[in-house]
């Protein structure tokens, strides 16, 4: 017998007028300022400008979003481009669909377009932004909450999530009751956050390997929740595509921490780009004690 269960949202859009909120974009939304917030306290106490983390933000964010879109929609293009479907609704990123290793890959680069454009080691940045980006995919989670997707199988625990009938499994119709992978996957992000932290501090991870570290530690937990998820995906050889796309990342991330350099890089020190110098040695240490918070 169920005694609780974890309701679903009567709706995930609002109306201002005739400016629909979507309750999705607003929880990517939510999730990228809490990101610029932390990096950026994290960025500074290690020496670096605050204005560098708006700057890179800029870059990163459009270009991970959309790096999301195309890494789900070439991955599962039968739910756009086959018969019964509407190609257009490719592009319909608030009805849900951010596939995260194609937002992490695109994001990589726009942030190394920022990165490049200030002057600073994109590891350096890499490694404050790493909690950051993973409390930010905690908070995206819930926007699967109010579409009512991305869920797991059916079972009988008491925080079981409800869903409502036309958001159910069409070989399930009359089962109401799932496993909440949204908020699986939403604490154990929170978990690989402090995991980040804490290592950090114990072991002085730098030179991108506390961004390693989250990598490996994401993709674990990305691992078990993939297995309890019923929603459409391409399998290969028996598992989910995303499974076969954590393997490999998951090894690269481990890789990198075992032969990655144990050193890191100092957010203070400016290197030579096209649109700006470098400083002058005379002044080096003047640059540096004017970004170091009080």
């Amino acid at each position: 017998m169920i005694l609780t269960y974890l309701p679903s949202p009567s709706r995930g859009v609002w109306h201002l007028g005739p400016l629909p909120v979507r309750a999705y974009a607003f929880c990517i939304l939510a999730g990228i300022i809490v990101a610029v917030l932390i990096t950026r306290r994290r960025w500074v106490a290690r020496g670096g400008r605050a204005e560098d983390v708006l700057d890179v933000t800029v870059w990163a964010v459009p270009f991970g979003i959309i790096g999301g879109r195309l890494y789900h929609v070439i991955t599962d293009p039968e739910l756009y481009f086959t018969a019964g479907h509407h190609p257009i609704q490719a592009l319909y990123i608030w009805d849900g669909g951010l596939g995260i290793w194609g937002a992490v890959a695109f994001g990589a680069l726009g942030a190394w377009i920022g990165c490049r454009r200030r002057g600073i080691a994109l590891t350096a940045y890499a490694d404050a932004l790493a909690p950051g980006l993973v409390v930010a995919q905690a908070i995206g989670r819930w926007g699967n909450y109010f579409n009512q997707e991305l869920y797991g199988r059916a079972t009988t625990l008491p925080w079981a999530l409800h869903i409502d009938p036309a958001h159910r499994p069409a070989d399930t119709p009359t089962v109401a009751l799932y496993h909440p992978t949204f908020l699986y996957e939403c604490l154990w992000d929170l978990g690989v956050a402090g995991l980040v932290i804490w290592a950090e501090r114990r072991f002085k991870l730098g030179g991108g390997r506390a961004f390693a570290l989250y990598v490996a530690a994401y993709t674990v937990g990305r691992a078990w929740i993939e297995a309890l998820r019923v929603d459409h995906a391409n399998h290969i050889l028996g598992l989910r595509l995303n499974d076969w796309t954590s393997l490999i990342i998951f090894l690269a991330a481990v890789l990198y921490l075992w032969r990655g350099p144990r050193t890191a890089n100092d957010p203070a020190t400016r290197v030579s780009t096209p649109d700006e110098p470098a400083p002058h040695p005379s002044n080096a240490s003047e640059d540096k004690d004017a970004v170091q918070p009080r």
